[in-house]
């Protein structure tokens, strides 16, 4: 069988690097993308990416073999109440969370392989939530995206699917750009462990995610109750 191969935006923290670690105890090659240098055990190829910068990501991806999977688990978040928005936070955000998306899988699909896999990185708050809306618009926005891609690429048998943690237990919870908004631990008492994220990924990523495909998956805790 040909080495399943995986590009993963975020790898260096957080979701983007639980999902890369499950990828590589499974046995697919990884190429991570990031600003901070990463190093894994397993097939893993680091580069430097910034995501905040999505006319340079088509040619940090130019030369790789061709990826079955396609993760953009990237991301940053700040919040505020209307009255102290920043349309600055708004375009950084879509930035990274919705063109970087649309570069990399622009230039990444083409020559993905039939059957392939992309999971896109949305947020339980994509639906709504107090001092959230311009985080919230921009995870939105990937629902939107994700479903339109997989009605494109379901001829060739490309799923496309969209994770939405809820609090989830990574450093972006200290960022002080989300200092607006104090966590709350959702109704099972526990932030959402990284951990079950990747797994979900792996699960969607792998042969038994075949028939799943323009689907939004909540994992927040019972945040959303």
């Amino acid at each position: 069988m040909t080495e399943q191969h995986a590009v993963v935006t975020g790898c260096s923290s957080g979701i983007g690097q639980a999902i890369t670690k499950r990828l590589l105890a499974d046995g697919w090659s990884v190429t991570g993308l990031s600003r901070t240098e990463t190093s894994l055990d397993g097939k893993f190829e680091w580069l430097q990416a910034d995501l905040s910068d999505p006319e340079s990501l088509a040619d940090a991806v130019a030369g790789l073999q061709p990826a079955h999977a396609l993760v953009h688990a990237a991301g940053f978040q700040r919040t505020a109440h209307i009255g102290s928005l920043d349309p600055a936070a708004l375009a950084g955000m879509f930035t990274v969370h919705v063109a970087a998306a649309s570069v990399l899988a622009n230039a990444l699909v083409p020559a993905m392989p039939d059957g392939g896999r992309i999971v896109l990185l949305g947020s339980r708050t994509s639906t709504g939530m107090p001092g959230k809306s311009h985080y919230a618009a921009t995870k939105a926005a990937l629902i939107g995206l994700g479903r339109t891609w997989a009605q494109e690429l379901a001829p060739r048998g490309i799923t496309v699917n969209v994770l939405s943690p809820g609090p989830t237990d990574t450093p972006m919870l200290n960022d002080p750009g989300r200092a607006a908004t104090p966590v709350k631990l959702p109704a099972l008492g526990a932030l959402v462990d990284p951990d079950d994220v990747a797994a979900l990924a792996a699960f969607l990523l792998g042969p038994h995610g075949k028939s799943i495909t323009g689907q939004n998956y909540v994992i927040c805790g019972g945040a959303s109750l």
